[in-house]
């Protein structure tokens, strides 16, 4: 048998790079960590035999899955002392559009926190990125039927964060841009027409800058937030920035009242939000702040 070339080991490689982003991203919600996931998995398959390696797919599959599972062990201690609500690392457009694929939005990323890492890996690899069950045993180093049951688990778990019926571009962008006007001129008739009963709002600062430590339940106190903020703020407005989809969900970039950068997701069933997902968390925006100072100037939403 001929051996594999380092270039040819390269090309390997990298064709599968964009599927073990997303599956180190989905496993710890941070393309930061992700992508050292990534590069540290690339540094180990240039030590590997080549010779020995029959299936190069699943031998990635196996490392960076094993890699995520040791990095989950220091970020869940990490995540018992975050302050306030803790929401994945936004991705926007045209980056998300690298993750869409396995169709997975910020909601159920959220829903998949409450996994073991096991059940969140087996989840993971055989419902969404299609690996067989024997493999994933294999990665996991658990039996067959073990997997099976984490997989039923998980399942179980996100069963109802899934949409029922995914909305529509079209009408996710209209109902984006209906309520960032709605929350910025305080239009709360608007507004009101716009919110699920049970709407939750969940705004994540990391302890960095001004957020909501809890979440926001419920219509009414969602429009009290927003009635608050327009009448402390209303002679300073926020700048929206760009309309795009994040992790899945309609929403913008903004640069809101006290300078902080921003992204709001909404989470849409039947033609009304039941979920706002607010990241202003700095560290988590860094990659979207350098991307806007790199395409010039912010203007204010004519």
């Amino acid at each position: 048998m001929r051996s594999v070339s380092q270039a040819e080991a390269t090309t390997l490689f990298e064709a599968q790079r964009p599927r073990l982003l997303r599956l180190a991203y989905r496993m710890l919600g941070s393309m930061a960590e992700a992508e050292d996931i990534v590069q540290d998995a690339r540094l180990r398959w240039q030590r590997v035999d080549m010779d020995e390696v029959r299936e190069p797919a699943a031998f990635l599959n196996r490392t960076v899955t094993h890699l995520c599972l040791d990095a989950m062990k220091s970020a869940r201690a990490q995540r018992e002392t975050y302050v306030g609500s803790w929401l994945p690392e936004p991705m926007v457009e045209p980056e998300e559009e690298t993750m869409r694929p396995d169709e997975l939005t910020l909601t159920l990323m959220l829903a998949l926190e409450r996994l073991s890492p096991l059940e969140r890996a087996a989840f993971l690899l055989h419902d969404v990125f299609s690996v067989s069950l024997d493999e994933v045993a294999a990665t996991l180093n658990r039996d067959a039927a073990a997997v099976r049951q984490l997989a039923v688990r998980a399942r179980k778990h996100v069963k109802d964060a899934r949409p029922r019926y995914p909305v529509e571009r079209q009408e996710g962008d209209r109902i984006a841009q209906a309520f960032f006007k709605a929350t910025s001129s305080g239009d709360l008739e608007t507004l009101r027409s716009m919110l699920a009963e049970t709407v939750v709002l969940q705004s994540d600062g990391g302890g960095k800058v001004l957020a909501f430590l809890n979440p926001i339940l419920g219509m009414e106190r969602v429009l009290r937030l927003f009635e608050g903020l327009y009448r402390k703020f209303k002679v300073e407005p926020a700048v929206h920035v760009q309309w795009t989809w994040i992790d899945g969900l309609p929403g913008y970039i903004s640069r809101e009242r006290d300078g902080v950068l921003q992204t709001t997701a909404l989470s849409i069933e039947d033609g009304r939000i039941t979920a706002i997902y607010i990241t202003r968390n700095p560290d988590k925006l860094s990659k979207i702040a350098k991307a806007l100072a790199a395409s010039g100037p912010m203007t204010p939403l004519n």
